[in-house]
């Protein structure tokens, strides 16, 4: 066992981090999704927590938005020293969590798990493992010195208006 102090982050929604050091980043996820990269050379790592796929162009351009949240991350790692070749990604969430009529082009969880696999395609930065979609939530844990991530379901408890007579 090392005495190395180990950073313990809880990673809020519309926010990235990234270390160099042994970190320890928490999460919780519903249709939000979190990019896990790691460095396989270095040991280092870090994470996104993004609401919705793309930024519109309207305002500033932030972490809230997948096409932003993941293009900073890689552009966070590469600071750190690590090249694209030696970086793999984990890709979590996406759940249908969020009730809605039956329209089914409003499907914010799926459009986020999409957009992470097709960026990533484009940057080629492969994905060595994903847990995203269905109907219920996670809780994630990223160990950034070996890349696991340890992950939770959380269930789905839909809260429905009460009517009023």
């Amino acid at each position: 066992m090392t005495n190395e102090h180990i950073i313990k982050h809880y990673l809020q929604p519309t926010s990235i981090f990234a270390s160099d050091k042994t970190s320890i980043i928490q999460t919780i996820l519903g249709s939000c999704v979190s990019v896990c990269l790691w460095d396989k050379k270095l040991h280092i790592g870090g994470m996104n927590h993004y609401m919705l796929p793309f930024w519109n162009g309207i305002g500033l351009a932030t972490p809230k938005y997948g096409n932003i949240a993941i293009e900073k991350l890689i552009d966070k790692m590469i600071s750190y020293g690590s090249l694209k070749k030696d970086i793999v990604a984990k890709v979590f969430g996406g759940g249908k969590i969020i009730m809605t009529s039956q329209n089914k082009t409003f499907q914010i969880g799926s459009q986020n798990v999409l957009l992470a696999f097709e960026m990533l395609k484009n940057e080629k930065i492969p994905i060595v493992s994903d847990n995203t979609g269905g109907d219920f939530g996670r809780k994630i844990q990223f160990h950034t010195n070996t890349g696991v991530v340890l992950h939770k379901y959380i269930e789905n408890k839909p809260i429905f208006p009460t009517k009023t007579h």
